[in-house]
């Protein structure tokens, strides 16, 4: 029996939530998965319950549990507040060591004409951003005085290391070409980046790499992004680069997303926000959080059978013009749910 904690969050999140473990739950029916829930109070809903986003209980579960389910955090009642939900996602990584997110970008036929790019760009699009997401600057010592400013990049050979054979470990899986991008020509980090990523391939001589410089993959990433297969990099630029990318399928309502820690829990959420000015109207889109569940099924219980139905319902879904408003057409949540099961 796997354990799952849900933190089902603020906003939008309590619906979606559902509609994920609904979802799971007419999977498991067929599979035979066999799981237990226990919801826990996360963001803005944790400030609320104990006066802290990350509450010690939801920590506690959170580190004992197989996997977790995020659905969505924030709300315009903390903007100004002195602690804010977002605080929490942060010592949530932290304390469970998420060191790699993991964004897969898939451009679903049926939603091909909501791509800002032309169809021929978009054509073949199907790569992983794998970015390191616990070191580098966002983690190094930053000084604001009146005049000066500094921000400290630091990474050890050992935390790239990890994220790059998770990286070439996700390309074994696929098309074994992974794209290391950095900014070698001018940072030390990159220079170190670069070295080591080397250094990993050759433990993975079934799996081409390349190296590309931040601002060309940028471009590529626009001109050219069914070129790319499996791409890793460092906090910053995979903070930068996965939203660039997330813009190519046009809506962030059906990109999932994954996080990982080295033995540890994993953690899956949509890469979308808590969208307050909608949640309890039953219109919100629940793809990106059914997607984020078939990626638990896949990456944390070996379950590819129950992922790939996931998968395919969705796009079956989509195919037959069951659309939210987000995605241009009238459905309600509840019927996306519907139609998503029907096509199991």
């Amino acid at each position: 029996m796997k354990k799952i904690v849900t933190l089902a969050g603020d906003g939008i999140g309590p619906e979606i939530m559902a509609a994920g473990l609904e979802v799971l739950a007419a999977v498991a029916a067929k599979t035979g998965f066999a799981y237990e829930t226990e919801a826990k109070a996360f963001g803005g809903a944790g400030i609320d319950a104990s006066g802290h986003p990350l509450p010690e209980d939801t920590l506690a579960a959170a580190k004992s549990a197989d996997a977790i389910l995020l659905a969505a955090i924030g709300s315009p009642q903390y903007d100004k507040a002195p602690v804010r939900p977002e605080q929490g996602l942060l010592a949530i990584r932290k304390e469970l060591n998420l060191f790699a997110n993991i964004r897969p970008v898939r451009i679903f036929d049926a939603l091909k004409h909501l791509s800002p790019l032309k169809p021929e760009r978009i054509a073949g699009v199907d790569f992983v951003v794998v970015r390191e997401l616990t070191g580098g600057i966002y983690f190094g010592e930053h000084t604001l005085n009146d005049d000066s400013a500094r921000d400290v990049n630091d990474y050890s050979a050992d935390e790239i290391r990890r994220i790059m054979r998770k990286a070439f470990e996700i390309a074994r899986g696929r098309a074994k070409k992974v794209t290391s991008i950095d900014k070698q020509n001018v940072l030390a980090t990159s220079k170190l980046w670069r070295k080591v990523a080397d250094e990993v391939s050759k433990e993975y001589p079934d799996v081409t790499l390349e190296h590309q410089l931040v601002d060309s993959a940028a471009m590529i990433m626009i001109t050219n992004p069914a070129r790319f297969d499996v791409v890793v990099t460092e906090n910053l630029f995979g903070d930068i680069l996965s939203d660039e990318s997330s813009v190519l399928p046009g809506t962030l309502g059906v990109m999932p997303s994954a996080s990982h820690s080295e033995g540890g829990p994993s953690l899956y959420e949509p890469i979308h926000g808590s969208a307050p000015d909608i949640a309890g109207q039953g219109i919100a889109n629940p793809i990106s959080m059914i997607l984020s569940v078939a990626m638990m099924l896949r990456d944390s219980f070996g379950e590819i059978a129950g992922a790939e139905m996931i998968e395919n319902a969705v796009d079956k879904a989509l195919t037959q013009g069951v659309l939210t408003r987000d995605l241009g057409g009238s459905a309600d949540t509840a019927e996306m749910i519907a139609a998503v099961i029907a096509n199991l």
